[in-house]
């Protein structure tokens, strides 16, 4: 079967990466990217990200069956073994990288090495478990492929690329952080250290506001970067407003109904706000 071995790749998670693949491909082109390198990206970035969560189930097998929300998964389910899952794994990082190394270049090829040992060896062995800091700087993983993008077709790193990749560092705590103010219970019966889990309501509130307001920030940075028109800074402006509004709406209602509406608008601001930077390269 082959249906567990999908689910360890936790597509769903990769969808995001993709998207803020896609502009920063863009971006670096100035236009529409050659297809050999963008196809090769985003294959090879869909793989390596899928490895690296497939390593991450495998790590993480004894604490998935704790938690109600990843009870499911293929390992726990004894669908497949930890060992198949490792030679899986394993196999679609060596083609990742096979095809980075063949089809773009060596930068954009080390970067993606060091998305994959951060998110594996970062995020997963030294933060998750250790500290309630762990998606902050565990984060840095999700943002790699916006370095590995503009990496692609530019051989070399910029400004723009740095600003775009500090948006997606400050978005992904209020993203990931409300996700945990749901499963709290989860991740306290896993004794995994999220934010909402050890700390009050009021700091984790707070720290969502200070992370939103700097992607807030550096959003107008990678605008201002790209050199990108006036109608680009009207329109982030908009979308900005929208996230902030979910996150205005933590402390009215109920918490768990009020963190999910910040969770699902994070993706849709971040959809927007890829969608934006694309669109505004041509006009």
């Amino acid at each position: 079967m082959i249906s567990p071995y999908i689910a360890l790749m936790k597509l769903r998670v990769v969808e995001l990466l993709l998207v803020t693949t896609l502009p920063a491909l863009f971006l670096a082109a100035g236009g529409v990217p050659p297809l050999d390198i963008s196809l090769a990206t985003l294959i090879g970035g869909t793989l390596a990200a899928g490895a690296a969560n497939a390593f991450n189930m495998v790590i993480e097998s004894d604490i998935d069956q704790l938690m109600n929300r990843t009870s499911k998964r293929p390992i726990v389910n004894n669908q497949i073994s930890e060992n198949q899952a490792l030679g899986f794994a394993t196999a679609i990082t060596v083609i990742s990288l096979a095809i980075f190394w063949f089809f773009t270049n060596p930068l954009a090829t080390g970067l993606t090495v060091s998305a994959i040992a951060f998110y594996v060896f970062g995020y997963t062995v030294g933060l998750k478990r250790r500290t309630s800091q762990n998606i902050v700087w565990g984060g840095i993983a999700g943002c790699l492929p916006v370095l590995i993008g503009w990496a692609a077709v530019t051989n070399s790193l910029s400004w723009t690329a740095f600003w775009f990749f500090m948006v997606i560092f400050f978005w992904t705590p209020p993203h990931f952080w409300a996700l945990a103010i749901k499963y709290r219970d989860d991740y306290e019966a896993a004794g995994i250290p999220m934010l909402p889990v050890v700390a009050p309501m009021a700091k984790v509130s707070q720290q969502m506001w200070f992370h939103t307001i700097a992607m807030v920030i550096t959003s107008f940075l990678t605008i201002y970067s790209a050199g990108l028109s006036t109608w680009a800074w009207i329109a982030n402006a908009l979308i900005a407003a929208f996230f902030v509004y979910q996150v205005m709406g933590l402390n009215k209602g109920s918490i768990d109904k009020s963190a999910g509406k910040i969770f699902h608008g994070s993706i849709t601001y971040l959809s927007l706000y890829s969608m934006l930077l694309v669109i505004a390269v041509f006009i």
